[in-house]
């Protein structure tokens, strides 16, 4: 299983007056392979930073982010993310947006047979066999998020990483595709570093709970979920445990707004 650890990270950026602006200060944390971690926190405190630069997308000022204990200098061939804008290419059939997440990872337009097979597997996987030819206008925001996953999905990666991924969605359809996420980690066997800003998401997911302070971003306090998985087997926000640790997220988070 995949070890990820952020070491010192530090990262400021340069605001529109000039001034630097500190989005994260001496952020260190080590996420065990194989877990469910979700970090949660105030606007503004450096949530989505800390992905993009576990992702290899941007660098940081300060300190490492490391896989298995080698500084990550780059995107990792062994991670995806989705993003918070879903990005699907709409001039492309669902088909073809899944398959691009293979053709930047082997760089060829041209996949393989086999290629084109774990295409249509992961589309089953989500959910979408049948809709292969359909193009994004033609489907629902949430089916347009199991697309984003797909394509996240196909490169078999041991670090799955994203950032608020069902942000823009209703209650109804938010909580299916949390249902469905748990099953799909069961399967897939990743490391899930998620983005959110709603505590129930958080804890409903999560084996960790990360809660973040107000900007600069910096780790106020982690929360370890032990109600036992799948949590879509019972009702696990109806048990004591579940409201108990909401009640200390929220009050954490409360005194930072």
């Amino acid at each position: 299983m995949p070890e990820l650890e952020f070491v010192n990270l530090r990262k400021s950026y340069r605001s529109p007056s000039g001034e630097d602006l500190l989005a994260l200060a001496d952020f260190s944390i080590k996420l065990g392979g194989g877990r469910f971690v979700t970090v949660v926190g105030p606007s503004g405190c450096g949530k989505t930073t800390l992905l993009r630069m576990a992702a290899g997308l941007i660098p940081a000022d300060h300190g490492e982010v490391r896989l298995d204990g080698a500084a990550l200098t780059g995107p990792s061939p062994r991670m995806s993310m989705v993003f918070q804008a879903i990005g699907l290419m709409p001039w492309k059939t669902i088909e073809a947006n899944v398959a691009l997440g293979i053709q930047l990872q082997v760089h060829r337009p041209k996949l393989t047979a086999a290629e084109m097979d774990r295409v249509h597997a992961t589309l089953a996987l989500v959910g979408l066999k049948g809709f292969e030819r359909y193009y994004p206008h033609q489907l629902s925001g949430g089916m347009q998020q199991r697309v984003g996953l797909a394509r996240a999905l196909v490169r078999q990666p041991e670090i799955l990483l994203m950032d608020e991924p069902f942000g823009a969605l209703d209650a109804q359809t938010r909580a299916v595709l949390q249902d469905e996420l748990l099953s799909l980690w069961g399967r897939v066997n990743s490391t899930v570093l998620f983005i959110t800003h709603d505590l129930d998401e958080a804890i409903y997911l999560s084996d960790t709970v990360v809660i973040m302070g107000r900007r600069p971003g910096r780790i106020k306090l982690v929360l370890e979920v032990k109600l036992p998985q799948p949590r879509y087997s019972y009702d696990a926000r109806a048990e004591a445990e579940f409201a108990r640790l909401r009640s200390i997220a929220w009050q954490s988070i409360k005194e930072e707004l």
